[in-house]
């Protein structure tokens, strides 16, 4: 993603205003929110996938993060998930293969949080738009220590209490 993609614009209750901005170029007036997406990618030995993101990223540079970006005018959250990853990670992933966890309201942004179970290779792993330059796989114990030295995004939303969420829903769908 650029900084000057086309978004829809959703007012308070995360509903299409019917309108289209620039993001990072146009104003958002108080009641203007953009929808943006996180993946949490957990193989099935309950690690987590996280990326490093670039030196060049304005915000945040080379720290760790689960995947995500803002969705483009005309998507849905989940076809933007799926577009974040395969173009930061190249890794293609299903829409079958999404489990919906949460949705997050901040300051101008919905956060729609989506899981996914999936055995990644990190050798597999291609870091094709240049925001992401390294992976790895981490245990919650390890991101937690990540995020409280301050190794992890600060905006990231998942956290121990939804990894255990996510391992209960992870266990009814037997996966």
């Amino acid at each position: 993603m650029n900084d000057y993609d086309l978004v829809d614009v959703y007012n308070e209750n995360k509903e299409k205003t019917g309108k289209t901005k620039i993001r990072h170029k146009d104003e958002f007036e108080k009641g203007e929110y953009i929808v943006g997406v996180q993946a949490t990618i957990i193989n099935s030995k309950n690690e987590i996938l996280i990326s490093k993101r670039s030196e060049n990223q304005k915000k945040f540079p080379l720290m760790w993060e689960c995947n995500g970006g803002a969705i483009l005018a005309g998507e849905t959250s989940l076809q933007g998930i799926l577009r974040e990853v395969k173009e930061e990670l190249g890794i293609v992933l299903n829409e079958d293969e999404a489990i919906f966890l949460k949705t997050v309201k901040k300051e101008k942004l919905f956060k729609d949080i989506y899981i996914f179970r999936k055995d990644v290779n990190i050798d597999d792993i291609s870091f094709r738009d240049g925001e992401a330059v390294d992976a790895k796989l981490v245990t919650i114990d390890e991101y937690e220590k990540m995020y409280d030295n301050n190794e992890i995004v600060p905006n990231s939303d998942f956290r121990r209490e939804d990894f255990r969420k996510v391992l209960e829903i992870l266990k009814s769908l037997n996966k």
